[in-house]
């Protein structure tokens, strides 16, 4: 296992990435060697370099279109539709780049064939990957001790997702603790003397120890545990687990001493400002570069319906501050005179044409650059609400005001993770990926955010 971001990543996903791009290498370097009956290859750093260019466009692609997750690619119709939408968008990024770079102009025939080629190893390189993530071959078994919700909620993450690289061998519940789901089978659960813990964990050839007690206190199996840690064994409490494992955290599932005493929550003078000076070069880069199309957007807004082309609201921002954010109006005006603050639904009768079309592609969050040149607000951070609504979720949902201690962002962790909510439960499961978020903040994350918002965005996800 690897780990990025305090993420878990299994190794062999790593390696997947590359042997693919081994691959789309492979299949320009063939076409190439068969139209031009040459191996010169060898010595020419051109087509090498010509070649890289085709591999790296392609890869982004795949990335974009979904590829990389078994969760949406996993059947060879659905890999087939979203190959071909990816090869497609390959050759007009391509064309582009030759327009204005012709030295890198690989030649059309062997482009075609390369194309064909791709789809031929590409779409049989990921059945034969597919079937060896469903056998769950190579997998790392791990075993849960305990029946808490916090094990069950483990489990299901893992059974959910054939590419997080573990297996779950069994589940032992503790002493009392033996009602579980209906959903966990009967063969996974072994009752044992904790006695026995460690003998059961090597006959199981387990290499992890999962603890998910519903209560630890006056019958934790420290003598047990640390027979295994010291076997060798890795021995993780379930919350950190967890996080490891989903990006996440489980507000209704920890407790202050986990988030006092786990890794995390730091911020250096020095990361803090660089941070702050990325927000002002890229808001101004971007203020300037779209000024032209705010202004078309601005255009199409006044034409579309009554009101003014923007639209300010308070938010609550770093320390509860609150402020001012600008948005380019999406809805009617006095959207709110009847209802009062509600959250957007799905198919809202309030919003308008031209905001339908914005509100797809974000194009109505642009203005907050201005917020973010002003300092209310970071590129990244969580999402900012209404004072309205953060009174109510701070009394029903724990560790709500956590969010506070970080500027609010345009983008964030829980907005290119989770679609838009609009309803407690979907308040919580945000504050799961802002606190995760809070609690690992760096530089690189803010990056590998904002490559996922422009994802998110590209493909007009998780709107209303």
């Amino acid at each position: 296992m690897l780990r990025f971001f305090k993420q878990y990543y299994p190794l062999r996903n790593i390696l997947f990435f590359m042997v693919e791009g081994a691959v789309i290498f492979s299949s320009v370097l063939i076409a190439s060697i068969i139209l031009t009956r040459s191996t010169s290859f060898l010595f020419d750093l051109t087509l090498v370099l010509r070649i890289a260019l085709v591999t790296l466009v392609c890869q982004i692609s795949l990335y974009y279109n979904d590829l990389y997750d078994f969760q949406v690619a996993s059947t060879v119709s659905e890999i087939s539709i979203r190959l071909l939408h990816s090869l497609g968008i390959t050759a007009i990024v391509l064309a582009f780049i030759y327009y204005f770079f012709p030295i890198v102009i690989i030649d059309r025939w062997i482009f075609i064939l390369s194309i064909l080629l791709l789809m031929v190893l590409i779409i049989g390189w990921r059945i034969i990957y597919i079937h060896v993530l469903n056998q769950g071959i190579y997998n790392e078994k791990v075993l849960i001790l305990g029946s808490s919700n916090l094990a069950v909620d483990i489990y299901n993450e893992i059974q959910d997702k054939i590419d997080c690289g573990y297996t779950v061998a069994a589940i032992v519940p503790f002493k009392s603790e033996d009602s579980l789901p209906d959903n966990i089978p009967e063969a996974l659960i072994v009752k044992t003397e904790m006695s026995h813990l460690c003998e059961t964990i090597f006959d199981l050839g387990v290499k992890k120890v999962i603890v998910a007690l519903r209560e630890s206190r006056g019958n934790f199996p420290a003598k047990e545990l640390l027979t295994c840690k010291t076997a060798g064994i890795d021995v993780l409490e379930g919350n950190s687990f967890y996080e490891l494992l989903t990006g996440k955290l489980l507000v209704t599932r920890i407790n202050p001493s986990w988030l006092i005493f786990s890794d995390g929550f730091r911020r250096s003078s020095m990361g803090m400002a660089i941070k702050r000076l990325g927000d002002i070069v890229f808001s101004v880069i971007l203020i300037v570069l779209l000024f032209l199309p705010l202004l078309i957007v601005a255009f199409l807004i006044r034409i579309d319906s009554k009101g003014p082309v923007l639209f300010s609201q308070d938010r609550v921002g770093q320390h509860r501050k609150k402020y001012m954010m600008y948005k380019f109006r999406s809805m009617v005006q006095d959207a709110e005179k009847k209802s009062g603050p509600v959250w957007a639904l799905d198919n809202d009768s309030r919003i308008t044409r031209v905001g339908r079309i914005i509100r797809k592609f974000r194009i109505d969050e642009l203005p907050q650059l201005w917020n973010v040149l002003k300092g209310d607000m970071s590129f990244v951070g969580p999402r900012p609400e209404r004072k309205h609504f953060t009174d109510d979720l701070e009394e029903k949902i724990p560790y709500y005001g956590e969010r506070f201690v970080v500027k609010p962002g345009i983008s964030g962790w829980a907005q290119v993770s989770y679609d838009y909510g609009a309803s407690v439960e979907d308040a919580i499961e945000k504050l799961n990926y802002d606190l995760f978020y809070i609690k690992n903040m760096s530089t690189m994350f803010d990056i590998m955010i904002v490559l996922r918002t422009i994802k998110t965005v590209v493909f007009g996800r998780g709107s209303r």
